[in-house]
């Protein structure tokens, strides 16, 4: 336990926190992985040139100092920060490293006339009872998937078994465990971790599932982006017969027991995790409007699976919803952003319903704008960022 003084000391930082984190994450990160090249595996390099890396640890970083002395007031960002953990397999002894370069940071950052000895023990003090609580919680879910049936500790070798093309941007990959035992189940709406290496560097990436878990297999389906190292690989370079290493499925965003109305509401390969959430509400007759936004049909990925799966399930309404025609495609229900109207008319008369929604963060921003208007209950909205974390205004 902290000391009252600590609290205090931790939580009068917090205006220079306001105003210089992200500066102070940015040299920490920078410090970390040029000195410790071992932990570079656990980071995506993307998000620290974009510095969606950066800003999400610092606003961690300022939560945690807002709420030292409240810390169920974090919410779900504690949950998020553990289940992100656990799938790239983030382990005890990469901790000390994180806190000697954080408080180096803080240090060089503030200079000696802020970064008192006093301020610099309270915040070691606030670092090692963050870290006791996350070791914590992540080793009973390593022990917990371990034990579980089909579960595995760390990485487990699998097998690529299938590769199929979805639409001009995203490919689906079926992955089989070389051991030839069964696979831990998943909650839809997890993802899990991939231990890679490309051109001799370890790197690690998480990724929605995009099936239920059948015939023993996994399914991602992956988006090609631009400039993606990881992505690019994986489309060009990961031939069927190649084996790569899994980590146990993880994630909070999952698709909770409800007897409410279902709105399931993606944009690009935001539709990844909504699909297993698809097949399992199905499966328990509940009403479920689905709504997909894309650039355009040539992009649009899973059309024909999510139109079978509608003709033969009536408590199904799919809805579509493209930026472009692009003359060739089916057409989809209305071309242009989502408005809010439109949104409307494709929701459920009754607005007390379950929404989960996921894509690229202004449309998120977006989507969640329109619910709040439309009268959907903001703690029955849901959604999850595939990269770091960020507030949607």
């Amino acid at each position: 336990m902290l000391s009252v003084q600590d609290r205090a000391i931790v939580k009068s930082t917090v205006p220079l926190l306001e105003s210089g984190g992200e500066a102070l994450i940015t040299h920490f990160y920078r410090m970390m992985l040029s000195e410790y090249p071992e932990v570079r595996p656990l980071f995506n390099q993307a998000h620290q040139s974009s510095g969606d890396q950066p800003r999400a640890l610092a606003n961690g970083v300022l939560m945690y100092a807002r709420h030292i002395d409240q810390l169920d007031q974090l919410g779900d960002l504690v949950a998020k920060i553990i289940n992100k953990h656990v799938a790239l397999q983030i382990l005890p002894e990469h901790y000390p490293i994180v806190g000697s370069c954080l408080l180096r940071a803080i240090h060089e950052v503030l200079g000696e006339e802020i970064a008192t000895p006093e301020v610099m023990s309270a915040w070691g003090a606030a670092y090692n009872q963050l870290a006791d609580i996350l070791i914590g919680a992540e080793a009973a879910i390593y022990d917990e998937k371990a034990l579980a049936p089909g579960g595995w500790r760390g990485a487990r070798e699998f097998k690529v078994v299938a590769k199929v093309e979805e639409s001009q941007e995203i490919t689906s990959f079926y992955f089989e465990p070389v051991d030839g035992q069964p696979i831990l189940a998943f909650i839809p709406g997890q993802y899990i971790g991939l231990k890679l290496v490309i051109d001799g560097e370890e790197v690690r990436r998480n990724y929605s599932l995009s099936a239920l878990a059948k015939d023993g297999q996994y399914r991602i389906s992956v988006k090609r982006e631009v400039g993606g190292r990881v992505s690019n690989y994986l489309h060009d370079q990961l031939a069927i017969g190649a084996t790569l290493e899994l980590f146990p499925p993880a994630g909070e965003f999952t698709l909770a027991a409800s007897d409410k109305p279902l709105v399931l509401i993606s944009g690009g390969v935001g539709i990844t995790p909504t699909l297993p959430m698809l097949e399992m509400a199905l499966a328990s007759e509940r009403p479920v409007h689905f709504i997909h936004c894309a650039r355009n049909g040539q992009v649009h990925a899973f059309r024909d699976w999510v139109d079978g799966l509608a003709a033969r399930h009536p408590q199904l309404k799919r809805f579509y919803c493209y930026d472009e025609d692009d003359g060739v495609s089916p057409p989809a229900d209305t071309v242009g952003l989502l408005s809010q109207a439109q949104l409307g008319e494709w929701l459920p008369l009754e607005r007390d319903l379950d929404a989960y929604f996921l894509g690229p963060k202004g449309f998120m921003g977006a989507v969640k704008r329109h619910l709040k208007a439309l009268g959907v209950p903001e703690q029955q909205s849901r959604y999850e960022f595939f990269g770091p974390a960020a507030v949607l205004e």
